[in-house]
């Protein structure tokens, strides 16, 4: 079977690119070897949403005093809350299904490899394997967890996010490894449902890709709700042969073990680049990724990647994003490369963590004078009314031109507001224009337009 453009992979970076290569017109087929969605829908970012969501309304119950309410009792079915979040990511791959039909895309299920000359063998279920070609073949096979050689995943009692995702019992104490977006939400998780939770993170800061000072509030937030935090600190082995796991912490202050039910490793990830035919094709690969132009183009013409398997940020935002600026070049049409600066990241723990652009250390050292403005959400009156006054605005700005250079947040919803700070950095906006622009009053997302202000010496509710 001919078509104009294959897509190998169906996560947020594959379906995207599908679709929007059937809006232009293209005969496109995608292959998947497993569900439709990819590990964002399936694995990894809506279902969390869907397990942080139970633990944010327990956490409701346990609290509601604090808003004039009497709860008599309330507990937690650990095993209800896994399979609701096992059911939005089911009823979210249905409607993939759903759009793929609506935008006539042949679903091909089976492991696909691509082969000299434009062409994919696929072996489906069944074993058997069809030979497909297109004129443009597009790699988004993703990433899965990284496992690290002394912290190798049973699957039982050290698990990655996949198996952390649908535990059939709720483990009584956990080891977090690791304290990027993956490592905090399911830690935030665990201790919200009850679990004694540790993370050991092996940089001197927790979420270490953020601004010193959101890592800083964060760690006050974490440790208020009990979770303990070992920095600077790596885990060298881990002992499963009793019933539970040691594992052995190597810090500044000597090795320590410690003891828990389960380890979760959430080290970061790894390209899918294995057993795809790569190297037969004579993809040029470097440091686990595929090695792509700004226009995702790989040095065989007619192979193109995106998503995570090619250098950039590892977000669903980013591969889709990559996606359609892919397909939006091969059918001609004049586009910009992306601008990796510009890329928003979000963490959906309890408090939220959303940035943008540069951090005040990376700002500083890139030479500029900055003006940087603080509005913390104690002095929010919606934040007050809402009960959650924990975090602040940051931004920061050049002083010599006012360009926008970094905006970073913490608190309740804060993932909800970050992309005005993505936009307007985007149309070159300056701090004086943010100020101008009148916020909604009473909201979270005034909080910018003051912290603007405070960058400038103008703030108002300070």
């Amino acid at each position: 079977m001919k078509y104009d453009i294959i897509v190998l992979g169906s996560g947020p970076g594959g379906y995207v690119t599908a679709i929007r290569a059937a809006q232009l017109g293209f005969k496109v087929a995608i292959i998947e070897k497993e569900n439709l969605g990819g590990i964002c829908l399936n694995w990894g970012c809506i279902p969390t949403k869907a397990l942080l969501k139970s633990a944010q309304v327990f956490d409701y119950l346990k609290h509601a005093s604090d808003y004039g309410l009497t709860v008599e009792k309330f507990d937690k079915d650990f095993n209800a809350v896994i399979s609701r979040s096992r059911g939005v990511a089911d009823g979210m791959s249905k409607g993939i299904q759903f759009l793929m039909k609506k935008n006539k895309i042949d679903v091909i299920e089976g492991t696909g490899k691509v082969k000299p000359g434009k062409k994919i063998d696929v072996v489906g279920k069944d074993g058997k394997t069809t030979e497909y070609s297109a004129d443009h073949i597009i790699i988004a096979t993703g990433a899965r967890s990284r496992e690290l050689p002394n912290l190798p995943q049973d699957g039982k009692k050290v698990i990655g996010y996949r198996q952390a995702m649908s535990l059939s019992e709720q483990p009584k104490s956990m080891i977090v490894v690791g304290s990027g977006a993956i490592g905090v939400e399911f830690a935030h998780f665990y201790n919200a449902m009850g679990t004694e939770v540790t993370i050991v993170e092996f940089m001197s800061n927790i979420v270490p890709v953020e601004d010193e000072d959101i890592s800083k509030q964060f760690e006050r937030s974490l440790k208020k709700a009990g979770i303990k935090i070992m920095t600077n600190a790596s885990v060298e082995k881990v002992d499963t042969s009793g019933n539970g796991v040691k594992a052995t912490v190597k810090t500044s202050k000597g090795e320590e073990i410690l003891e828990a039910d389960i380890v979760l490793s959430a080290v970061g990830i790894k390209s899918n680049i294995e057993n795809i035919g790569l190297e037969e094709v004579g993809i040029a690969t470097d440091r686990d990724k595929i090695v792509v132009n700004p226009y995702y183009q790989t040095n065989i013409p007619g192979y193109y990647a995106i998503g995570d398997v090619v250098p950039g940020q590892a977000l669903a935002h980013v591969a889709s994003a990559e996606g359609i600026l892919c397909v939006e070049k091969i059918a001609g049409l004049h586009v910009e490369p992306i601008d990796y600066g510009n890329v928003p990241g979000c963490t959906y723990a309890t408090p939220e963590i959303a940035s943008v652009g540069l951090t005040e250390k990376q700002a500083r050292e890139k030479g500029y004078e900055l003006k940087i403005g603080k509005f913390p959400f104690s002095a929010s009156g919606k934040a007050k009314a809402a009960g959650t006054p924990d975090g602040f605005v940051k931004v920061i700005f050049d002083a010599k031109y006012g360009e926008w250079l970094g905006c970073h947040m913490i608190g309740s919803g804060v993932t909800d507001m970050i992309a005005e700070a993505v936009v307007a950095r985007k149309l070159e906006t300056t701090g004086h224009e943010i100020i101008k622009s009148i916020h909604p009053h009473p909201t979270m997302s005034e909080a910018i337009m003051e912290a603007a202000a405070d960058a400038y010496g103008e703030v108002i509710h300070l």
